[in-house]
């Protein structure tokens, strides 16, 4: 409880909040701001959709302020669409003081960008990989030495070596930042992973800390379901399942989830060819791809979005009322980040997980984990069954059309290329 000037913030940025209609923080924001404030090193775990962002960009932009330099502050993030959405919040927030962003993420022009840097925008934003990438070439003459806030958003996937393994990438960047006692780090999360509770150990400047009760598990007005099915004919019930809840509310939006960037591909190709309109987002796109898609779904503009895990986690999706699991996560927390797509601010919300039999075990555990039972889905196999032959022979065809196309061979490439220029893989 409590208001926004209680905070230590000052009264421009009380101002322009309650202009923006922002009246009252949220848990996380009242009890981070006024350390970060102090200049406390700062770790705030607390579930998507809390108002993370605003956090940790208030008090930035704050001391932004009183001190305007560039660049003032790194934020670290995992994903591209996640840096777009905390430049956007920076912008918006910050605009009383013209603050200057500036977006460091693969798939775009990395010249462009380095010129970008050479402007000493107040805050970047960037992907380990591609910024990692801008120090290592230094021909571009990227200054990071002077910065006053290093800010780790999804801090738990950053720095865990399970998750996309950053750490090559990051041990780039931190030997550029100014030394540990002139910077300020700021650590948020979703979830408090042993990771993290190792680095919170090991931080020699005593961080303020806080979590929220209720980090990790699934809302309890959310209606998790399961359908038990054999696997040949899994695509043949999602197609039902689309088609079925989209006649009885065309207003919804559903989310499917699915493990690898070919497999959302050809979900896409198949919901297409079924007459669906239908978007995806997966990380062998291109960047503007990846954000037209986005913006199509956001804006409702088309109601079904398949994706990889890389869109489970931060980004700001409004009102979605259905989440499909085309595939069991292999971690609970994936599970509760895929899920917490929807029944979002209060409303209510979907789950649908289809299961084999080879999952079974996977979902008792998972269950275990989240404290409640999925109840089971009520489907007409019959009707499935009806357009079952239809739905593989798209299937096959969409597989053809990828094959001929070459899906991904670019990134094998790319990979191949890197490891040679490292000297691991003999050429030849």
């Amino acid at each position: 409880e409590g208001s926004f000037a209680d905070l230590q913030l000052n009264e421009w940025v009380v101002g322009h909040l309650g202009s923006l209609g922002f009246n009252k923080p949220t848990p996380i924001q009242y009890n981070c701001i006024p350390p970060i404030l102090k200049g406390k090193d700062c770790f705030g775990c607390s579930k998507t959709g809390s108002g993370k962002t605003a956090a940790f960009a208030l008090p930035v932009l704050q001391k932004l302020s009183e001190d305007p330099y560039g660049v003032f502050c790194l934020v670290l993030t995992p994903t591209r669409e996640l840096a777009y959405q905390i430049a956007d919040q920076f912008a918006f927030i910050g605009k009383p003081i013209n603050v200057r962003t500036c977006v460091v993420v693969g798939g775009m022009d990395m010249l462009k960008q380095a010129h970008q840097l050479q402007k000493k925008p107040h805050i970047v934003i960037a992907t380990p990989g591609r910024l990692a990438d801008l120090l290592r070439t230094n021909e571009n003459n990227v200054k990071l030495n002077k910065i006053k806030f290093l800010v780790l958003d999804e801090a738990d996937r950053l720095l865990d070596k399970m998750d996309g393994d950053f750490t090559e990438d990051l041990n780039v960047i931190f030997s550029a930042l100014p030394k540990e006692r002139c910077l300020q780090t700021l650590l948020f999360s979703a979830t408090l992973t042993d990771t993290l509770n190792e680095v919170k150990e090991l931080s020699t400047k005593n961080p303020f800390f806080w979590k929220s009760n209720n980090t990790v598990s699934t809302v309890d007005n959310l209606d998790q379901r399961y359908i038990l099915l054999p696997e040949h004919i899994r695509d043949g019930y999602l197609v039902y399942i689309c088609k079925d809840l989209l006649e009885k509310y065309p207003g919804h939006s559903i989310m499917i989830f699915t493990k690898t960037c070919k497999n959302c591909q050809i979900l896409g190709m198949l919901l297409q060819k079924s007459g669906f309109d239908c978007v995806v987002l997966h990380s062998i796109m291109k960047q503007r791809h990846r954000l037209a898609a986005l913006s199509k779904f956001k804006s409702s503009n088309t109601r079904l979005l398949v994706a990889t895990d890389v869109a489970a986690r931060g980004l700001d999706i409004p009102v979605v009322q259905v989440v499909i699991n085309h595939n069991v996560p292999g971690l609970a927390k994936n599970y509760i980040h895929r899920v917490g797509r929807t029944a979002r601010a209060g409303r209510g919300g979907l789950s649908i997980t289809l299961v084999t039999q080879f999952d079974i075990h996977r979902v008792q555990s998972m269950e275990g984990h989240i404290n409640t039972k999925l109840s089971e889905y009520e489907v007409d196999e019959n009707e499935v069954l009806k357009i079952l032959t239809k739905v593989n022979l798209m299937k096959r065809e969409t597989e053809l059309i990828l094959e001929d196309q070459n899906f991904g061979e670019k990134r094998k490439i790319n990979k191949d290329k890197a490891l040679i220029l490292e000297g691991k893989v003999s050429n030849g």
